[in-house]
């Protein structure tokens, strides 16, 4: 822990025109609300502190975590070794690039993206108005919802490699498939151009509200989680398979497999990092010794202890 200190010590000094946080809760960074203290945080404002907080993390042998609105992040507790780099509250840039392309940064909440959308009358972003997440993290996994993923409409992406490179992505060269792409845990997304298609506002907003609807009437919106915890196996889906297995209730210490959308895992309460893990490894369990399906994690799961 002490060489880790100084690194961030070094950090501080090298990039003193970048907004950072030390000790930093990362409970209030994540939609679980769990996690500890990150040695450091910091908030780039631009494309260009991005890369120059990203080049520094490098030269120090510092592996930074890259988050966006922290909607997928299961994260340890206790005083982490971590260098957090947030895209959320700094670059939120979203513009139109001409008739049916817009233009955001990586930091840019899907939802807003999707209003932006709306508002310009521009449709094939709908699905994604009720996903929490940042479009850079959308990116890389490949997010969708009701029959629609960034697959569909994700046309050009610029982002750094693990060197600290600028590189672009175009079409099939993002390779996406389910929750994947071409991205690597080390590549960070700067921006990504999405290309939609002319459509009736209205037609456009009353689908948008068609599917927060039902997201509201299916999914427990009113508890942190992650969102979908398992990913969707080969031939079926997660939550029919935890429900079939009777696990709908399961509750460990402050974390539960939600009564309404089994699909979830929730903070119902004071829930810590442990029994997050001490839930998802029994439904796996279970689901795997009733129906041989091995449940894969959509969560990413973030330890900083030593």
């Amino acid at each position: 822990m002490a060489d880790f200190r100084e690194k961030v010590r070094e950090l501080i000094r090298l990039l003193p025109e970048v907004e950072r946080r030390e000790g930093e809760p990362m409970c209030g960074h994540t939609s679980f609300r769990i996690g500890g203290r990150a040695a450091l945080m910091l908030l780039p404002r631009s494309a260009e502190e991005l890369e120059r907080s990203f080049a520094c993390c490098r030269k120090l042998g510092v592996a930074p975590l890259i988050i966006g609105n922290g909607t997928n992040l299961l994260v340890e507790e206790g005083e982490l070794e971590l260098a957090v780099i947030k895209t959320h509250g700094g670059l939120e840039g979203v513009r139109l690039l001409n008739g049916t392309e817009i233009e955001a940064e990586s930091g840019a909440l899907l939802a807003r993206i999707a209003v932006f959308a709306m508002e310009h009358s521009l449709t094939g972003l709908e699905f994604a108005h009720g996903i929490p997440g940042s479009v850079g993290g959308a990116a890389v996994m490949n997010a969708g919802a009701y029959g629609g993923e960034m697959k569909d409409v994700i046309v050009r992406t610029l982002a750094l490699d693990e060197q600290g490179r600028e590189f672009t992505l175009t079409g099939a060269e993002h390779d996406f498939s389910y929750r994947h792409s071409a991205f690597t845990g080390g590549d960070v997304v700067l921006k990504t151009v999405i290309r939609l298609e002319k459509g009736d506002g209205a037609a456009i907003r009353g689908r948008m509200e068609e599917l927060m609807a039902k997201r509201r009437a299916s999914q427990p919106l009113n508890y942190p989680s992650a969102g979908s915890t398992f990913k969707r196996p080969a031939g079926g889906y997660a939550a029919a398979l935890i429900d079939e297995a009777g696990l709908k209730g399961y509750r460990v210490g402050g974390a539960m497999v939600s009564e309404k959308h089994a699909g979830f895992v929730i903070n119902a309460g004071g829930a810590t990092f442990d029994d997050v893990l001490a839930v998802m490894e029994h439904v796996r369990e279970t689901v795997f010794r009733r129906s041989g399906i091995e449940l894969e994690p959509e969560v990413r799961i973030i330890r900083g202890r030593s």
